[in-house]
């Protein structure tokens, strides 16, 4: 017996909930709610059980508003809409699929009209589920400007599509001075991240694709707003919906995160299964890791999603590892070291390091360290402990002090 779909059925007519449910109930691998109520009954349903399926049967009056059906797409994504009216026009057809309807079936429902429309849904679900893995999800943020954060991360994402042979996607979540895609391409941008918010009605893998700037076959780039202006227009709940369907399409999602944080900044870092602060070893570099991290601590983040990266790093200086990781409470994950010149040429003509330099240190520490995130452990241990053991034995396994704050239980109201 595979996981039980969950339908929830909402409809005024008590009578047509009744027949719904014996209609939908022939498989016993569904588990089906009937809610009597209108549309002001959705957001509470799928609020609150999170239906895979949420059949709704519409009156008339219902079918001059579909806000509250594209605020419901909006905020989850994952649930598919089926929507029963007894108006088959070809303008409420249109109107209901720009909020976010996936099917429209006449009402009163027809038993083996709404099983097909039901089978379809979990066929689609099931191809999902099975086809790959959930995409992982890594965020890059500066602990202060100039870090290289950018540098690393796009840099990073193009050795995953050429080196691992993955499907990459980077997102660009600068959203003031985003430019990402200057870094590995000339190509720019027909779309950007506040034009595909404007239209996340629309959002589905085929949207998302033709949206991005193809640097490779597997390597696209969601553009950052063109202007502060824009970015206004890209909320929190956006963020939700480009993620959670870029993890279903993609084998890796990069998140390019500004240094400001924010509400969109936040929700981004609460998606990543790693967060990579990247930092310098200068006094000022390490005084702000330092408040970054007690932000993210404060967020209730664990030790082991935050991973710290050093770049440009140089042995024999002022302050050494040691120094960096008792300040910080936690280890060094990885340095990056300093090759300014070959760095500096990879930038100013947006040619990813690989493609300039491919015997460049800097090049071989990128590729290590991409290798190391997609790796599996032949003996099955799991992929945090294969992505930890990489590591065992180098530098960035030297005992350190623990800030008691990385342990403490931390509780947040933040939505």
């Amino acid at each position: 017996m595979g996981v039980a779909m969950k339908i929830s059925i909402v409809s005024l007519n008590t009578k047509h909930l009744d027949e719904m449910r014996r209609f939908t109930e022939v498989d016993i691998n569904r588990d089906v709610k009937v809610f009597p109520g209108g549309m002001e009954m959705l957001a509470p349903v799928a609020d609150q059980f999170h239906p895979d399926i949420l059949i709704f049967e519409c009156d008339e009056q219902d079918l001059t508003d579909f806000s509250a059906l594209s605020r419901l797409n909006l905020r989850h994504p994952d649930i598919t809409v089926i929507l029963l009216s007894n108006i088959q026009a070809s303008e409420t057809l249109l109107s209901a699929m720009r909020a976010g309807v996936r099917e429209v079936l006449p009402s009163p429902a027809n038993r083996e009209a709404l099983n097909l429309a039901i089978s379809r849904v979990e066929e689609k679900r099931m191809l999902q589920n099975s086809a790959r893995p959930k995409g992982k999800v890594f965020a890059f943020i500066p602990c202060k400007g100039g870090s290289g954060s950018t540098f690393l991360s796009t840099n990073l994402a193009y050795n995953l599509a050429t080196q691992e042979d993955k499907n990459v996607i980077l997102i660009d979540l600068n959203l003031q001075f985003g430019d990402a895609a200057l870094f590995v391409t000339d190509h720019k941008p027909s779309v950007n991240l506040a034009e595909v918010a404007r239209q996340i009605h629309r959002m589905d893998a085929s949207f998302l694709a033709s949206s991005l700037i193809t640097v490779l076959p597997n390597l696209g780039i969601l553009a950052a707003p063109d202007d502060p202006v824009q970015a206004m227009e890209v909320t929190p709940a956006h963020i939700d919906t480009l993620v959670n369907l870029a993890r279903n399409h993609y084998d890796v999602i990069i998140l390019d995160i500004g240094r400001a944080l924010d509400p969109v900044s936040i929700k981004a870092l609460d998606h990543a299964d790693i967060v990579f602060p990247v930092l310098q070893i200068t006094l000022p570099f390490v005084r702000d890791a330092r408040r970054l991290l007690d932000v993210l601590r404060s967020l209730g983040y664990s030790r082991d999603k935050i991973k710290l990266l050093v770049n440009r790093y140089e042995k024999g200086g002022e302050i050494n590892l040691e120094d960096v990781e008792k300040t910080l409470g936690l280890p060094v994950f990885k340095t990056i070291p300093n090759s300014f010149r070959a760095v500096a040429a990879s930038v100013n003509q947006g040619i990813p390091i690989a493609k300039l330099s491919p015997n460049n240190p800097v090049t071989r520490t990128i590729q290590e360290l991409s290798k190391s995130l997609v790796s599996e452990a032949s003996s099955g241990e799991s992929w945090w402990g294969n992505l930890l053991n990489h590591f065992k034995g180098g530098e960035t396994s030297k005992k350190v002090i623990a800030d008691p704050s990385m342990t403490r239980p931390i509780s947040s109201t933040r939505e």
